[in-house]
């Protein structure tokens, strides 16, 4: 593959540019030069707002030069060259030491692009030693209609760094412009022109070069629909791969009829129609890759066991692969109680963690290389080199997001043919990330909860203007814990210092750690320097509450061994405690239907679906749920919101496209799950739903005419130059 695009850089621009690119981007091609996109456009003629910056944000800005002052400072021999810029509105300085010979170029009355740290000195804000480029001199005093379209062509600002402002990419990108060949396009042209795109030529040189805003609209709009075009494309084939794979096709019989038959309730619509879906793919001869999204408590786990059943029918084995030993032995505990016990001698559900003593190990690990055990749950301990099938039929992923690509692949690879794959999730996907993240995947949903289930009531508990609130917290879980009910109460970290990770490698105290170690988005500078609560601190404490005198307290984390977790979960179940003070530990899959009430402490700690989660451990039974996010965030501030958010609603998708919003996407194309770092350029997956489902609809169409896209070089080559080696190997193993 050689093309304009592949072109690289240090030819194109010389060394020491192509040097600096590669350091500040990590770029290598005039491909991926003019892959990077400005951030926004601003105008010559229109300045930047000044008095909307804050303190510490990195800027890159349009303003006028206000004042130019020179002055010799007193302490040591040297100048000071102080030069103040404005918005009409607002003032900036800006301030160099020793560099008096700029005063020949900062002008009053001239105006640029200036790019720095906003600072602050003396109750002014500053830019110290900015990086800047100022417009021609003259130009900006005309009069004429060509002053004035100057005036309002839009200037391209990039992501840039402290060593390459936006404007050195602006020259480098027109550079590649300038020298660019022709381009084979990597969207058909009966694509292109059904949906009135513009040729990747054109759209490049009208999103870095735009004359108006009208061009630049369109260029950006043309390579989102690029972006999700090769996306879906590179998704679809992965799917046509997985399915061209041999699988031993599962059909269920009696163990399933007599299973459904003993159940004391009726299935749900929901859960009839995924298990049959379900059962329709692990009858096929190629393998069931689907995910089964559902809320809390909405029967995913009896959907697994129904296919697990269907497995072991054949002979067959199935793993089900849990985040922590606390789930993981609940799911043991459930599936035995769910099979009953002549089912269960049958099949013999076996338990693996990395907990387990020498032989029980040894026993456990020969009854499932026997195949005795048809039904094995586990930790990551299940991925171990010693951990051999003799038919492992099923794969099931509880949680997913907890794991990565590879833990997934290791398990997947244990089956002597590619066994059937299912995964579980209680947090809700939009559909946008089900068909970006998950493309290759089916997708089901339980939406609908069994009979009975009370609505959980949630509130906010406003720390920051009530301070006499916490107190009322543990009145109000004292007066549940009087009705004969039990609590959990949540904590960011174990202890106040940075915990150690869990010996179960998966267990999310790792998190926890991450959540105690720096305060979210928006909560401040405050909240990150101080300690998180944490179970050893707040277990003693609420021993010592008037309103919960007489209870028992205990805490539970991810640092204590497996014996003393199950023994405290047991205990708990058994309602011999009555307030279970612990970690995330219990985010997902703890089930004691007594547990009407939740306390969750600095709530603002934790991320919309983690909270999602969290509230859904109560209100299992028969009694009312009861939820109260304690925070200490400012109202008005993000870390606030996403606590407000939470307590206005019990719908998990409305609050997963809010996570979604608050904390993108991920990345897409590589080993990330989420945050930040975002292997999409244009393409946001909570905005862009409809260009997404619409690319999808092309792709398909395109792929059922051409498979190995024979007749299209150009998508051949633009896939190849998007999806690097990493981005490849994940797609194998997604």
């Amino acid at each position: 593959m050689t093309g304009p695009l592949d072109v690289k850089l240090a030819s194109v621009l010389g060394d020491r540019s192509a040097k600096a690119l590669a350091k500040a981007f990590g770029m290598a091609t005039v491909g991926d030069l003019l892959a990077h996109v400005p951030r926004r456009y601003a105008r010559r003629g229109e300045l930047t707002a000044l008095s909307e910056l804050q303190v510490g944000e990195s800027v890159t800005i349009v303003a006028e030069i206000l004042s130019v002052t020179e002055r010799t400072m007193r302490a040591r021999r040297g100048s000071i060259l102080e030069v103040t810029i404005g918005d009409g509105r607002g003032v900036l300085a800006l301030t160099f030491f020793n560099q008096a010979w700029r005063k020949a170029d900062l002008v009053k009355g001239r105006r640029g692009i200036f790019a720095g740290k906003v600072g602050e000195y003396r109750g002014i804000r500053q830019l110290a030693h900015p990086d800047y480029e100022l417009f021609e001199a003259g130009d900006e005093r005309d009069t004429g209609p060509q002053a004035q379209q100057w005036a309002m062509q839009p200037i391209p600002i990039y992501p840039a760094t402290s060593t390459v402002a936006s404007w050195q990419v602006q020259k480098a990108v027109a550079v590649a412009l300038d020298t660019l060949g022709p381009l084979d396009d990597p969207i058909p042209a009966e694509v292109r022109a059904e949906r009135e795109l513009l040729d990747h030529r054109q759209a490049l040189e009208w999103v870095h070069r735009p004359d108006d805003d009208r061009q630049w609209r369109r260029a950006r709009d043309t390579l989102r629909f690029h972006e999700a075009f090769l996306l879906q494309v590179a998704l679809l084939q992965r799917r046509a791969q997985l399915r061209e794979q041999p699988a031993t096709p599962r059909t269920p019989g009696a163990e399933l009829a007599g299973f459904d038959a003993q159940l004391p309730f009726e299935l749900t619509a929901d859960q009839r129609l995924v298990g049959e879906e379900i059962a329709r793919d692990l009858a096929s001869p190629v393998p069931m890759n689907r995910l089964v999204q559902g809320e809390v408590g909405s029967g995913k786990t009896l959907v697994a066991v129904r296919a697990m059943l269907t497995v072991a029918e054949s002979g067959g084995q199935s793993a089900l692969l849990a985040p922590t030993e606390v789930l993981a032995a609940q799911h043991l505990r459930s599936i035995v109680a769910t099979l009953g016990p002549d089912r269960a001698a049958r099949l013999r559900p076996v338990l693996l963690t990395g907990q387990l003593s020498q032989a029980e190990r040894r026993s456990t690990l020969l009854s499932i290389a026997s195949g005795a055990s048809r039904i094995v749950v586990g930790t990551h301990a299940l991925l171990g080199d010693k951990v051999q099938f003799a038919d492992l039929g099923l794969v099931v992923v509880d949680e997913q997001h907890r794991f990565g690509v590879e833990q997934r692949e290791t398990l997947r690879r244990k089956g002597s043919v590619p066994p059937h794959v299912l995964v579980l999730t209680a947090t809700p996907i939009p559909r946008t990330v089900a068909m970006t993240v998950f493309g290759d995947l089916d997708v089901s949903t339980i939406a609908t909860l069994p009979a009975g289930r009370i609505p959980i009531v949630s509130h906010v508990v406003p720390l920051a203007e009530r301070q006499e609130l916490w107190h009322r917290a543990w009145q109000r879980l004292g007066e549940e814990l009087a009705q004969g009910r039990q609590g959990f109460v949540v904590v960011p970290a174990i202890d106040a210092t940075t915990p150690e990770d869990d010996p179960d490698a998966l267990e999310p105290d790792a998190d926890e750690a991450g959540a105690g170690g720096a305060a979210p988005s928006g909560q401040g500078a405050d909240a990150a320097r101080r300690p998180p609560a944490s179970v050893t601190e707040l277990t003693p404490l609420l021993r010592s509450h008037p309103a919960l005198a007489g209870r028992r307290v205990e805490p539970l984390h991810g640092r204590m061994s497996t014996d003393e977790k199950d023994a405290v979960m047991r205990a708990f179940a058994a309602g011999d405690i009555d307030v279970l003070v612990a970690t995330t530990v219990i985010e997902v899959g703890v089930d004691v239907p007594n547990a009407s009430t939740m306390v969750v402490v600095e709530a603002d700690r934790f991320g919309v679906s983690q909270l999602h989660q969290l509230r859904g451990r109560v209100g299992r039974g028969g009694v009312p749920g009861l939820c109260l996010f304690v925070t200490s965030a400012e109202q008005g501030s993000l870390a606030r919101e996403r606590v407000e958010a939470v307590a206005s609603t019990l719908d998990g998708f409305e609050l997963a496209t809010i996570d979604l919003e608050l904390r993108r996407e991920g990345d897409v194309l590589g080993a990330t799950q989420s945050g930040g770092r975002s292997s999409l350029r244009l393409l946001r997956v909570a905005n862009d739903g409809d260009v997404i489902g619409d690319a999808r609809v092309a792709a398909a169409e395109l792929l059922e005419r051409d498979p190995t896209l024979a007749g299209h070089p150009g998508l051949r080559d633009a896939l190849d130059r998007r999806l690097d080696d990493e981005a490849r190997a994940y797609l194998e193993k997604n």
